[in-house]
């Protein structure tokens, strides 16, 4: 029986700039991009996140598909979007398997914006965020990830825990 071939570990790093203007007031924070979103050079690029159903079913607004429409909803929301990570080791898109982190400078995302609040999506973003970014000094809250992997929750419930924070 031939075994499986082992993946390797691939440095990568994030691959494109933070979504932010300066009347930002919360800004959601992920991990590290997956393959797709690093493919589309935008944040929760994979058909099967829900991020942005998320935010849509929250703001009762139809779903943006595109960038430019997505980028607009952020802008019109005053959200700001980045990733606690600026480059790893990382296994595809896998969480569990970031070792080597290099963490996002976010003192500089947030500089010069109105930013109150960071919003991480899920756990792995607030271990890095607490991690590495305990100077910051803007509250933060850890919210469900909106990752297809987070199978136990559904959108509805997913909304009542975000629509919370992002009402």
């Amino acid at each position: 029986m031939a075994s499986k071939p082992k993946k390797d570990y691939k440095r990568v790093e994030h691959g494109f700039p933070p979504l932010v203007f300066p009347d930002s007031k919360i800004l959601i924070l992920g991990s590290f991009p997956s393959v797709k979103s690093r493919e589309a050079a935008f944040f929760y690029g994979h058909p099967q996140n829900r991020f942005w159903p998320l935010l849509a079913k929250i703001a009762n607004e139809s779903t943006p598909a595109t960038i430019a429409e997505k980028t607009a909803f952020c802008k019109r929301h005053h959200y700001a979007l980045y990733d606690s990570i600026e480059s790893c080791a990382i296994i595809g898109s896998s969480d569990a398997t970031i070792k080597d982190v290099e963490p996002a400078d976010l003192k500089s995302i947030v500089q010069g914006t109105q930013i109150s609040l960071v919003v991480c999506n899920g756990k792995a973003s607030l271990h890095y965020f607490e991690l590495y970014q305990s100077e910051l000094g803007i509250p933060h809250v850890c919210l469900p990830s909106t990752s297809p992997a987070n199978a136990q929750y559904t959108l509805e419930r997913l909304a009542k825990e975000w629509g919370e924070f992002l009402k």
